[in-house]
């Protein structure tokens, strides 16, 4: 099976050049599934309702999040009806809306999709380490299963990598936006890439207007974070797991342009 992750997804301009550039992608590579996570897709930050849907329509199967998944009210309801829409899974049970996992059946095999949040700082959340360790007990058996884990820092994304080696088919971490170049198949047969980047546009840090950064970092004042224009890109990560064993076959990382 040949799954395809997609770095965050920033603003219009980077959910726009997703769709542009997805279905194309999809057929030239004989993808099966698609991830992307799309906890920056709504202009302004965070996920919408509106966000959310254009990301499904485009081809997208399931979206993750991360640290600003619950930054807009408006998509609290979505989290709670859709399953394809998940957030971090070590959220404090019964906190947050939503769930931090979901199982797809393709009828050739199961998909366990988990989401998880870094604590080096980030939020200070319950152990991303202790929580998967509960979600593969109950539900992990027979499955493929891609984790998402959204941290800030490479040393607890490779942990978590070499941690979940041999129990998952992949480990792929999102959240800094600029993707690594690392990606490899561990000793145990996980896929493994300590970030898969950023969808949206090249001039911009992370997104943002350059001159906006500059500013905050220069004055230390606030700022508005508004995001950048022109044109785009779609850092992936193309994994194949073998459907028999779970285990991860091949890896690559892949970087769309205009």
């Amino acid at each position: 099976m040949k799954i395809l992750m997609i770095g965050d997804v920033v603003g219009s301009n980077g959910s726009s050049f997703l769709r542009k550039k997805l279905s194309a992608l999809k057929k030239e590579n004989g993808i099966d599934f698609v991830i992307a996570n799309g906890e920056n897709s709504a202009d302004g930050n965070g996920i919408t309702l509106s966000s959310a849907n254009f990301l499904f329509d485009s081809g997208v199967d399931i979206i993750t999040t991360g640290n600003h998944a619950f930054r807009r009210k408006e998509i609290y309801s979505l989290f709670d009806e859709d399953k394809n829409l998940i957030r971090p899974a070590n959220f404090p049970e019964g906190a947050a809306p939503g769930n931090g996992f979901c199982i797809i059946d393709t009828l050739k095999t199961k998909i366990l999709i988990i989401n998880l949040l870094g604590t080096i700082f980030m939020e200070s959340l319950p152990c991303p380490f202790k929580t998967i360790d509960n979600i593969l007990e109950k539900y992990g058996e027979s499955a493929i299963v891609i984790v998402d884990f959204h941290a800030e820092t490479t040393s607890e994304k490779r942990a978590m990598g070499f941690y979940l080696d041999g129990r998952v088919s992949a480990v792929l971490g999102t959240h800094t936006h600029v993707a690594t170049a690392d990606e490899c198949i561990l000793p145990k047969g996980t896929g493994y890439v300590t970030d898969v980047g950023m969808t949206g546009p090249i001039n911009s840090v992370l997104g943002v207007k350059p001159e906006i950064i500059i500013k905050k970092l220069t004055t230390k004042m606030p700022v508005r974070f508004d995001f950048a224009s022109g044109d785009c890109k779609m850092d992936c990560i193309l994994l194949e797991v073998d459907e028999k064993t779970k285990k991860a076959i091949a890896i690559e990382r892949l970087k769309v342009n205009n």
